[in-house]
């Protein structure tokens, strides 16, 4: 069982910035890829941004350009600095892992709100 601690969140304002930490236990190496989904009040949950264990990154065309993801493996950490932030953005960030068996696993998820 995978266990994902997620700080960080909190109350920005429009064109604030935040920025989330989840840490993972296991070995980095024990993770396909690592990311970070959100899920709005009435919304489905959407995937935000992932990083592969090679470092490819990738994002949702909503964030590219004002989120950025990184992957420390030597503390097992995921990143997610968010930029430019929008009340759109307002939602609960889960961090998420993905193992060498393909499981995903979701951390308790961290409230990020963001104030016009």
């Amino acid at each position: 069982q995978v266990q994902l601690v997620e700080s960080g969140g909190g109350l920005a304002q429009a064109g604030g910035s935040l920025r989330l930490s989840c840490a993972a236990s296991g070995s980095s190496d024990s993770f396909n890829s690592m990311g970070w989904y959100r899920q709005a009040p009435g919304k489905q949950r959407e995937m935000v941004a992932t990083v592969a264990r090679g470092g490819t990154t990738n994002y949702a065309e909503s964030v590219t350009g004002r989120f950025t993801i990184s992957r420390d493996n030597a503390k097992n950490t995921v990143y997610l600095q968010m930029n430019s932030l929008k009340p759109e953005d307002t939602a609960v960030y889960y961090c998420s892992t993905v193992d060498r068996s393909w499981r995903r696993s979701y951390g308790q998820g961290t409230q990020v709100t963001v104030s016009s």
